[in-house]
């Protein structure tokens, strides 16, 4: 499969699905960090939704959409930031590309673009971290994880890792996992691209099981 990996900038998706054989390019207008240029489309991915993919997974920006920026949400200005980020969402949702699946944490962009198809967490897949991430999927199926091991299936659940109570969503504390809190000692540059990187469990998942569809 032609394979498009939107706003990835550490093509750590992008590298899993390269990895069994799929013609996969992430694409983003920052310069890749995952070392693979040639696989690297620097540029606004909206200019090339119309070049033959066959899946696209994208992680449109979550800065003015995100819950978890709720204390914000009034700020001056900041409702044109969100109904551009929503605009950008949907773009990506409705371009003319088979199989899509947009992956954010929870936001406003479900349901006011499209309902949230799942709910997953990195610990679902492997990675000792908890995120909640939801996934829209069109003509997707959900990504498949195991909490027990049982006679046909081997656990892919692990532990949910360290928790640091700090995240406030609808007025209550959440917890998130270590790794994505301690982001905040990094430049504002720097915290964004960590903080938005896929996790490489979640990365695989869908590589093994989208790719062999």
């Amino acid at each position: 499969m032609r394979v498009l990996v939107a706003c990835e900038e550490s093509q750590v998706v992008c590298i899993a699905f390269r990895e069994i054989g799929h013609e996969a390019y992430s694409c983003d207008t920052q310069e890749c960090s995952g070392g693979h240029p040639e696989w690297h489309i620097q540029d606004d991915v909206i200019k090339h939704l119309r070049d033959g993919w066959d899946l696209m997974i994208g992680h449109p920006p979550c800065t003015y959409i995100s819950y978890a920026g709720t204390r914000w949400w009034n700020d001056d200005g900041r409702v044109y930031k969100r109904l551009e980020a929503l605009k950008f969402f949907a773009d990506l949702w409705t371009a003319p590309i088979n199989k899509i699946c947009l992956e954010n944490p929870r936001s406003c962009a479900s349901p006011t673009i499209a309902k949230y198809s799942q709910e997953i967490n990195p610990f679902y897949f492997g990675d000792e971290a908890t995120k909640p991430t939801w996934l829209w999927l069109k003509n997707l199926p959900k990504l498949k994880h195991i909490k027990q091991t049982d006679m046909f299936d081997s656990k892919t659940h692990v532990g949910r890792g360290e928790f640091v109570y700090h995240t406030t969503i609808h007025g209550k504390i959440k917890g998130d996992s270590k790794w994505y809190t301690e982001a905040f000692s990094l430049p504002p540059e720097e915290r964004a691209r960590l903080r938005s990187k896929t996790f490489p469990g979640i990365a695989q998942a869908m590589a093994e099981q989208w790719g062999n569809l």
